[in-house]
């Protein structure tokens, strides 16, 4: 047996290690090949190609630090340079001292391994580093394909795969230099329990770059390789140690070190040595930031742009060594998660939760995204943890959303605008036909140009959030949040136009389904959420250009190479008169005003911002939206994870609350989180509101004493203006034709004035106390309207 390993070595040396296998049944071989190995040299290719090694990828802040590490193998592919000489010189000196010379294989190191291995029946130790490449190189190649034969193959110490490792090595010199070998064992090869590759192992054991290691350091890497468990030094210090000086030795015998080095090396404790640095996997690792790291994994698997299927996607993030670049604001997001937990800690005995999105209105970037609750699976020590992110939709990992409540009166508002309506339009509330002050509105009042079917019972909806009179501008109804002239104002819009506008402006269910348009959405029943709600209310702070949410901007590998960019998508969604007036109200919500619902966000200095808040129905969600001008759009929402109870008699954080409107905590977690992300910002200001769109186009009111109620609606509607028939009125009129209008015929109006019909009772009855003389029926001093015909 020796004979023929001595033969195979010789041959092997001189002309290539495939003419010395081909050589073995002709020397009677006492130990024939397997058929595995014979397989085994059936399949060597041409030209031996090594696959890319898996490596992990990382995400990075806006600013380029790292938020969290994504692998499936601990590893960071670096070039050769980028390696301390000592840690090349350790792992040659202690694996390979004859590196630099042989073509592959060590016909001296193969007999010696031979000697000693001789009753084992393998060649275990035999090994050149390119050798232990190209079995990494396999091993690594079965890891990524999932190829569990070729890994079992791979690692077969027999000396039949011993042979057709030794062929493809002699492949390999004769395709790479000395440098290209060791630069990818360094980064192939295991350091430890789950380090691959030196940059790694020095980054998890030692806190430096593999460029910055000591001798020391380096001996202890290159020793781990022999055996990475037996020889971890964090888990087996001792050992460790005692490899370490082994390597040091040999260091030193070969000239790598001088006596001094040596000795100072040597005489360094393992234990002062280890700064155990752990690159943890996964979004959990980013804390505070774990639900956007999720939303970011979310979104970079769905972008079918970059590579054509989910599985290549994921396979990319977790082997590809990817550089995702995000646009979260380190400084943003601490300042919301502190504004968060601050207003509703962590764990709070009420089980209430907040969430905050915070996005740049010019761009749609992302800026925070963050909640009060940990990220991860309830337990003994944290039942409030959770997965679910509560400021995305199902499609992100989040839930099914929450009522927008008030905060939807927007879309009503800017519909009104769109529509032709004014700030200064006079809205009339009907008075309340139903229980507890509630106004019931019948199906056949409502307007929808789409499909949309119209309720089939009545809606009775009530003020809850404000309160006011039966009169009242629309621009005070918005300062106010009263529900029941929004209700009214819905009624001379279109609720299919309004839903496409809040669509159009990035408003979008959780769900994924389209918006709904029932008569409840005008207060807000649709279920959203609040990086949604940022994004809508940024269109108004970007002058009617809506932007959608982006959380990447680009997609790099560790060479630096671009694979991917995210770009921008913005579109116009509202005239810019419509945003300057609707900003005008708005603002008039953030004002130090008794009846200003969201007072309590007035910003420091001055500084110009507009908003609204929320409450749906039993106070199941309360929120506060708002932005300043290109700068900062801003969603709160405050409720239950599975929005089903009610914030009414509870206590947060130590306060008692009867009940939980937008204005109580929401609006002061948007103060709070705004003023610090735009300290050092410039104060920017609003566009300044339109005549029209504040006063309306003035309209004469057309006169239609004496005509039918349906003429008089057609004459009305044709001049612009709507309709509802009131009570009746005595009248020199015929009875049932038209007594007068209110406003009256004549009389000039801003807007799309609603316009009431009152029908003629005939004349008044006679006095009881008239004592003679003609009645005088000429005097029209009764009639309101003031019509003249």
């Amino acid at each position: 047996m020796l004979a023929l390993l001595l033969t195979f070595v010789l041959v092997a040396g001189l002309g290539g290690v495939l003419a010395a296998g081909l050589m073995l049944p002709a020397l009677g071989a006492v130990g024939t090949a397997t058929q595995a190995t014979e397989d085994m040299f059936d399949e060597i290719p041409d030209e031996l190609a090594i696959p890319e090694p898996s490596q992990r990828s990382e995400i990075l802040w806006a600013d380029g630090s790292r938020m969290a590490s994504i692998y499936a193998d601990n590893r960071v592919v670096v070039p050769l340079d980028q390696m301390n000489p000592h840690l090349r010189n350790a792992v040659v000196a202690i694996e390979d001292r004859r590196f630099y010379d042989h073509r592959g294989v060590d016909p001296e190191g193969i007999a010696r391994a031979f000697v000693n291995n001789l009753a084992g029946g393998s060649l275990e130790g035999a090994s050149t580093i390119t050798q232990q490449y190209v079995k990494n190189a396999l091993i690594e190649h079965g890891r990524i394909t999932g190829d569990a034969d070729l890994i079992r193959e791979a690692q077969d110490e027999s000396y039949g795969r011993k042979l057709a490792e030794a062929q493809m090595a002699i492949s390999l010199e004769q395709q790479l230099t000395k440098d290209q070998i060791l630069e990818g064992y360094l980064n192939l090869a295991q350091f430890g329990r789950s380090q691959y590759g030196v940059e790694a192992a020095a980054q998890y054991y030692f806190g430096k770059p593999a460029a910055d290691v000591t001798p020391a350091e380096a001996a202890t890497l290159a020793g781990i390789t022999q055996s990475p468990a037996a020889h971890d030094p964090e888990r087996y210090p001792e050992q460790s140690e005692r490899r370490r000086n082994t390597v040091l030795s040999v260091m030193r015998a070969q000239g790598f070190l001088s006596e001094a080095e040596y000795q100072e090396a040597r005489d360094t404790p393992m234990e002062e040595m280890l700064t155990i640095t752990p690159a943890p996997n996964g979004c959990q690792a980013a804390r505070s930031a774990a639900y956007f790291c999720e939303y970011v994994v979310d979104e970079l698997l769905q972008h079918e742009e970059w590579l054509d299927s989910r599985e290549e996607r994921r396979d990319a993030l977790y082997r590809g060594g990817l550089i995702i670049h995000t646009t979260l604001d380190r400084e943003r997001q601490v300042a919301a998660y502190e504004s968060v937990t601050a207003s509703v800690p962590v764990g709070d005995p009420s089980n209430i939760r907040m969430a905050l999105s915070s996005v740049d209105p010019t761009t749609g970037d992302i800026q925070a995204m963050a909640q009060n609750t940990n990220f991860g699976s309830p337990s003994e020590e944290d039942s409030s943890a959770t997965s679910v992110n509560l400021n995305v939709g199902l499609s992100h990992g989040g839930g099914r959303g929450f009522q927008g409540g008030s905060t939807h009166k927007v879309f009503a508002l800017i519909e009104w605008l769109r529509e032709g309506g004014a700030l200064e339009d006079t809205i009339t509330v009907r008075s309340p036909t139903g229980p507890d002050g509630r106004r019931e509105f019948e199906p056949d009042e409502w307007s929808n140009s789409c499909d949309a079917a119209n309720p089939g019972s009545v809606y009775p909806p009530r003020n809850i959030e404000g309160t006011g009179s039966d009169v009242m501008t629309v621009h005070d109804a918005t300062r106010m949040s009263i529900n029941l002239p929004f209700v009214e104002m819905a009624t001379q819009i279109d609720l299919c136009a309004m839903m496409d506008t809040a669509a159009a402006m990035g408003l979008e269910r959780a769900d994924g389904n389209p918006l709904l348009n029932y008569p409840s959405t005008v207060l807000g029943s649709n279920e959203i959420t609040p990086l949604s709600q940022a994004v809508a209310f940024g269109t108004l702070a970007n002058d009617g250009i809506a932007c959608a949410p982006r959380a990447i901007t680009s997609i790099e590998n560790h060479h630096d190479e671009e694979l991917a960019t995210f770009e921008t998508s913005c579109e116009r969604a509202l005239e810019s008169s419509v945003v300057n007036a609707a900003n005008h109200s708005l603002q008039a919500v953030i004002d130090d005003d008794p009846y200003a619902t969201g007072r309590s966000a007035i910003l420091p200095e001055g500084r110009s911002a507009a908003g609204k808040t929320g409450t749906a129905n039993d106070a199941s969600a309360s929120w506060f939206v708002g932005y300043t001008p290109e700068q900062l759009s801003t969603a709160v929402w405050m409720g239950y994870q599975e929005a089903t109870g009610a914030m009414t008699n509870v206590t947060v954080d130590g306060q008692h609350y009867d009940w939980i409107f937008g204005s109580h905590i929401p609006a002061p977690t948007w103060r709070d989180y705004m003023a610090r992300a735009l300290d050092g910002e410039p104060q920017t200001r609003f566009g300044e509101v339109g005549e029209r769109e504040l006063e309306g186009e003035r309209r004469r009111v057309p006169s239609v004493t004496g005509q039918s109620i349906g003429q008089a609606e057609d004459t009305l509607e044709q001049a612009g203006f709507s309709t509802r028939v009131g009570s009746g009125q005595y009248s020199s009129a015929p009875f049932g034709t038209v007594a007068g209008t209110s406003p009256g015929g004549g009389t000039e109006v801003r807007g799309a004035e609603l316009i009431t019909i009152h029908p003629s009772a005939g004349p008044p009855p006679a006095s009881t106390n008239n004592t003679g003389g003609d009645d005088d029926d000429g005097d029209d001093s009764e009639d309101s309207d003031g019509d003249e015909d």
